[in-house]
């Protein structure tokens, strides 16, 4: 087998891998990734006890037990470029031998879910409802770098979206990728909403948010929201879950994604306060992952 470089694969002097600074063996083969670092601690708060945790720039973990099931909580800071250093570091831990520098033959699937906030694009989805991802379509073009990226996207949604979009040449070509179907079944309920979720590179323009600023297409949001596909609509955005769902699949990890609906962009209704609809979507990814 052939040795990763050291240019390649970056090992902290204490044995952790680069941004992460979590060792081989204190990582959990469930993980919560969430965006704010300051919800590392409202999950943790969850475990039974805590066995590791690190801390580097907006990555900071902890790994513990929930009801006896190893788990790790891991921030992983706001858009798709700091996924595609969380994913390719998670998976090292568990598929490279740090010692040889060289991938291991026995692969290792990690259960990956992001518990987030999101703004819905749809009048009939109400603010703080929970929703869970079915498919992400990424505006970011992050997976476009990775070969064998068009193996796992849906082309067709891909292609139909461009064409009634008018998207233009100036864009990053989207790309279309499913949840895990083991982790969405596992997370569905009566009580959850499901829908497409876009993944956008930005909060303000990429969401078709003006404020100094006019956009390219000033009526993006309008074309998302009336667009179809099969009996499937565009749902909500958010910033991550494109790059997670792509990664995961390229690498045989499972990853799902559900959201507490914080902002409804269609009715211009905020959240008064969704910090107790996070903690009780927190407790119920939890419960069912114990399950």
């Amino acid at each position: 087998m052939s040795r990763i470089e050291e240019s390649e694969l970056i090992i902290n002097p204490d044995g952790s891998v680069f941004h992460l600074h979590i060792k081989p063996g204190e990582l959990a083969n469930n993980i919560i990734l969430v965006g704010d670092p300051g919800r590392v601690e409202t999950v943790a708060s969850f475990f039974d006890k805590t066995d590791f945790h690190s801390v580097n720039r907006e990555f900071v973990s902890q790994t513990g037990t929930y009801k006896g099931l190893p788990v790790t909580v891991l921030s992983t800071g706001i858009g798709t470029d700091n996924i595609d250093i969380v994913l390719n570091e998670l998976d090292a831990l568990v598929n490279i031998d740090f010692e040889s520098r060289t991938i291991k033959e026995e692969k290792t699937s990690l259960n990956i879910v992001r518990i987030g906030t999101s703004g819905s694009l749809q009048k009939d989805l109400p603010v703080d409802s929970w929703l869970l991802s079915r498919k992400a379509i990424g505006f970011d073009g992050l997976l476009n770098f990775y070969d064998g990226c068009e193996g796992i996207c849906n082309l067709g949604f891909e292609q139909k979206l461009m064409e009634e979009t008018g998207w233009s040449d100036r864009l990053t070509k989207p790309y279309v990728v499913e949840a895990s179907e083991k982790l969405f079944n596992l997370l569905d309920a009566p009580n959850v909403y499901k829908g497409v979720t876009i993944s956008a590179p930005g909060f303000y323009g990429p969401q078709g948010r003006v404020l100094r600023l006019p956009l390219k297409d000033a009526q993006i949001n309008d074309k998302l929201s009336a667009f179809r596909y099969e009996d499937e609509r565009i749902t909500n955005y958010e910033m991550e879950c494109s790059a997670i769902y792509g990664l995961s699949k390229l690498m045989g990890h499972n990853a799902a994604t559900v959201c507490a609906i914080i902002a409804n962009r269609k009715a211009g209704a905020y959240s008064k306060d969704y910090k107790p609809v996070i903690k009780s979507l927190i407790q119920y990814v939890l419960d069912r992952l114990a399950h």
